[in-house]
């Protein structure tokens, strides 16, 4: 997942994949008039790009899209990305669409014509259901890494009899991999949340602790921490 949390001040930011010009433009403007950080893509291959390349609260997709649909574009999300909320819109009402959605990882379904006013109710009740699963979440302070035990809230990396002391650096960005385990840790978010600021030294100071980082868990070789290029990294435990 790629985690945020947010102060009463910061806006969610919602992705908007959405075909038809006239209502994403009212859907953008209307969401945007409500509080919310919004990006309108026209079509699911700029969907995509925009997903890969920003970190997003909730997605809104039509499903019925020229170059590459709804349920596509859930799918190939659903595959770095677990937990973002994905709400898809369609013009259909059949059954299995409706099943579909589901099954390919989406948290709610719209059929068009809708309210706004619904759509804005069924928004908040999903982010508000994912703002407090995160901050439970974000409480997690021990985790087991395959024979290693990590210990966030003091700064600990344990294996059998041996004890690591991570600096403060370290160990807010394993934790950050921990809480995103088997998912891609969005390298924008791990530095607004750790350095405050993603600038590109800030981003090569990442790096250097990513190292570090990888050498103390050379204890367990099951665990590696992978580098995604043009995303981030991911925590994961090899077979």
């Amino acid at each position: 997942m790629k985690f945020t949390y947010h102060s009463k001040m910061e806006k969610y930011k919602l992705l908007i994949v959405e075909d038809d010009p006239n209502l994403g433009q009212i859907l953008k403007e209307y969401l945007e008039l409500k509080g919310y950080d919004t990006m309108l893509c026209p079509d699911g291959e700029a969907g995509s790009k925009a997903f890969n390349q920003n970190v997003f609260d909730l997605c809104i997709l039509d499903i019925m899209m020229p170059k590459k649909d709804g349920f596509t574009l859930a799918r190939e999300m659903r595959m770095t990305d677990k937990k973002t909320p994905i709400v898809f819109l369609t013009a259909k009402s059949m059954k299995e669409d409706t099943i579909e959605g589901f099954r390919v990882g989406g948290d709610d379904y719209l059929t068009k014509p809708f309210s706004m006013e619904e759509l804005l109710l069924r928004l908040k009740a999903i982010l508000r259901r994912t703002a407090t699963r995160d901050m439970d979440r974000e409480g997690q302070k021990e985790f087991g890494l395959g024979k290693l035990k990590f210990l966030s809230d003091k700064q600990l990396l344990k294996v059998n009899d041996k004890e690591i002391r991570l600096t403060t650096k370290e160990s807010e960005l394993l934790h950050l991999l921990c809480l995103n385990k088997d998912e891609v840790l969005n390298r924008s978010t791990a530095l607004k949340k750790i350095w405050r600021d993603d600038t590109y030294f800030n981003a090569r100071s990442m790096d250097v602790y990513i190292t570090k980082l990888r050498k103390h868990l050379k204890e367990d070789e099951s665990i590696r921490i992978l580098t995604i290029h043009g995303q981030g990294f991911k925590l994961v435990e090899m077979e």
